[in-house]
């Protein structure tokens, strides 16, 4: 059976972007009646319509925009693949995933040294849990993410890249911990379920038998530093964070035990998947950890 040709996927693509047929053709320089013709059969070869029509207007269905989120990322990996087989060098969209404490505290020299030796490739850069980035690296969303430990590797090849230190962060008018008790009827701030660090403090609370009294779900470490500044609760953070917001001095930085205060940050992506934009990453993420750590 025959695949779906690049070319369909691109006239398919173009009436999504140009918001029906007439522009479209105009676009593609081709009559409406070809492109009709390409849509209707791309959908018997499928046997799903990939629009409706709502008030004289087509619209994607369901099926329309699942088939439109691997055209966009068919149709950029060929032209990647062309333009690095022209010049012999990565060209073209690297979207990758990556926690905030990542992006905020390890990734900005990273990619400033990628960009000096890979200046044809434009980032993209997806944040997220790393629950939610490894769903996104398995859906092909994205080309990799960078996530943190403990996370499943099923399906997966990762490479180590930043190994961080976590700390208890604490209101400044906390006293230092010096039993278990002292965290009993806590409030939690985290990032949603799915967040590595929320994973690992939740284990070690459960492990003291301690029972958060709630937990508060924020979506950035700067809410998640002010409201413990605040005296809502306590967080665990990792120490380059608070470095990187400058924020050491408006909270309590309390020790946690050595088996649970340090993990390491990986870059993942899907299992035999390979690309020149991918190796190029890897490469530049091996030359940047051999380059700190040496």
């Amino acid at each position: 059976m025959r695949n779906i040709d690049l070319d369909s996927l691109q006239i398919f693509k173009a009436v999504v972007d140009f918001g029906g047929i007439t522009k479209a053709a105009a676009h593609l320089n081709r009559v409406q009646s070809n492109i009709t013709t390409r849509v209707k059969n791309l959908e018997q070869r499928l046997g799903v319509k990939l629009f409706l029509r709502q008030s004289g207007k087509l619209v994607l269905s369901a099926e329309g925009k699942l088939l439109l989120s691997y055209a966009e990322r068919l149709l950029r990996l060929s032209s990647e693949a062309e333009a690095a087989v022209r010049s012999g060098t990565p060209n073209g969209t690297l979207r990758i995933g990556t926690l905030e404490s990542t992006a905020a505290a390890r990734l900005p020299p990273l990619l400033s040294s990628y960009h000096e030796h890979f200046p044809d490739v434009r980032i993209e850069l997806v944040t997220g849990t790393s629950t939610s980035l490894i769903t996104r690296v398995h859906r092909f969303d994205i080309e990799a993410a960078f996530v943190s430990e403990p996370f499943q590797t099923t399906e997966l090849e990762t490479l180590g890249a930043f190994d961080e230190e976590l700390v208890l962060i604490a209101p400044k008018s906390a006293k230092q911990l010096k039993s278990a008790d002292e965290l009993q009827q806590c409030t939690v701030i985290a990032f949603a379920t799915g967040c590595s660090y929320r994973r690992i403090l939740e284990d070690w609370l459960a492990m003291l038998k301690v029972v958060p009294d709630r937990i508060l779900e924020l979506a950035s470490y700067h809410a998640i530093v002010a409201c413990v500044a605040a005296g809502s609760g306590i967080a665990i953070v990792s120490r380059s964070v608070l470095k990187a917001m400058h924020a050491e001095k408006q909270v309590k930085v309390l020790p946690l035990p050595p088996e649970i205060a340090t993990t390491r940050t990986h870059l993942i992506w899907r299992s035999g998947h390979h690309s020149v934009i991918l190796e190029s990453l890897k490469g530049e993420l091996r030359r940047y950890c051999s380059d700190k750590y040496q």
